[in-house]
């Protein structure tokens, strides 16, 4: 792997329960994160799936600093950037940067999106003197697809494609080396959501950008993933190089939510396995002891609620060098090909800025 930029060690972020008016005591904590492990190589995508509410935008907020662990250690190029404060942080946020989910919300409607775009330079204005601003406000919009003479118009101006581009141009006005996009086209329309990913891809090689992509469509994280990791209830339960994951899923929980992609080819779609999980996600205020799967999972045993698995290659595959030797938490971890579950999406060419210019996205 590439020289890691992003370390991420026993991330955990636990909010308190607390009962009483004058006297609050806590009474337990939800455990939205609950000891994440993951690093992010230079040049690299990471992308991060699962479902609603397992932790994904909270690891986000506290790559960014938005949101402070409440314990485990973030390093950027080595430095623990969750013990930073002050002009430390400033610096360090300088180089992170986030790309928000709703492209509606995340942008001030009563300012224009030269203003929008040109805030970062009023708190750093070591980048671009003030002189110089304007200019480099247009060349982003430019780079993102859009007419740099939009610069005095507002959001409610824009499409939901438009905004989102505007969104990621305020992302990129720092020159960061890492870019949090968290479900950056969750909000949009399908045809819409292949133009923005098409273009975070292009700029990720324009700029080398170092990625974390969190999202819900496993097609779309295979499309601009290197590496691909699974969240489940706080935790990550499998990761691997994109490869590794989709053709050679290990954990149950994978194997369900590839099982679950749709698939356009009838015959395909007919001859499949799909894995119905049953019950509900348990409460992230209750967790179940040992796995946190068992209470879905239809390998379960004994030991599954005695023995929390360790985010490791599992035991079986450590003497091979195959695709399933990938870290996996699972005591009965499976080789388990489901190619056909997750068919590789064929995005369209991003159009030209004078197809956006028209209001086309």
């Amino acid at each position: 792997m590439a020289e890691p930029v992003l370390e991420v060690s026993g991330l955990v972020k636990h909010y308190p329960l607390t009962r009483g008016i004058l006297f609050r005591k806590q009474v337990g904590a939800v455990k939205a994160v609950d000891g994440v492990d993951f690093t992010l190589g230079r040049g690299e995508t990471l992308g991060l799936v699962g479902e609603s509410g397992c932790g994904k935008s909270t690891v986000a907020r506290m790559l960014v600093s938005l949101e402070r662990p409440t314990a485990g250690t973030i390093r950027y190029r080595g430095e623990d950037i969750t013990r930073l404060s002050g002009k430390a942080l400033k610096a360090v946020r300088r180089n992170i940067q986030m790309v928000f989910q709703d492209p509606y919300t995340s942008l001030n409607p009563r300012m224009t999106v030269g203003d929008i775009i040109g805030e970062p330079y009023e708190i750093h204005p070591e980048v671009a003197p003030k002189g110089d601003r304007r200019r480099k406000v247009q060349d982003l919009l430019d780079v993102v697809g859009l007419d740099p003479e939009y610069v005095n118009r507002y959001p409610h101006q824009f499409s939901g494609g438009q905004r989102q581009r505007i969104g990621i141009a305020r992302a990129l006005a720092l020159r960061p080396e890492v870019i949090v996009a968290d479900e950056p086209v969750s909000a949009l329309d399908v045809s819409v959501q292949a133009q923005v990913i098409n273009l975070l891809d292009r700029l990720q090689s324009e700029f080398e950008l170092s990625c974390l992509f969190i999202a819900h469509d496993l097609s779309l994280v295979r499309h601009i993933s290197d590496r691909v990791g699974v969240m489940y209830l706080g935790r990550i339960v499998e990761i691997g190089r994109d490869t590794e994951i989709y053709d050679h899923p290990t954990h149950p929980y994978t194997q369900a939510l590839l099982s679950a992609v749709p698939v356009p080819d009838p015959e395909a779609r007919e001859h499949r396995e799909r894995i119905i999980l049953a019950g509900d996600v348990p409460s992230p205020t209750n967790i179940p002891s040992g796995c946190r799967f068992r209470t879905r999972c239809w390998k379960a045993q004994e030991r599954c609620a005695l023995e929390v698995p360790a985010l490791a290659v599992p035991e079986e595959f450590r003497r091979t060098t195959g695709p399933a030797a990938h870290d996996s938490a699972c005591h009965f971890a499976e080789d388990v090909s489901i190619r056909r579950s997750a068919p590789e999406v064929v995005l369209p060419p991003e159009e030209t800025r004078e197809d956006h210019v028209n209001g086309s996205a």
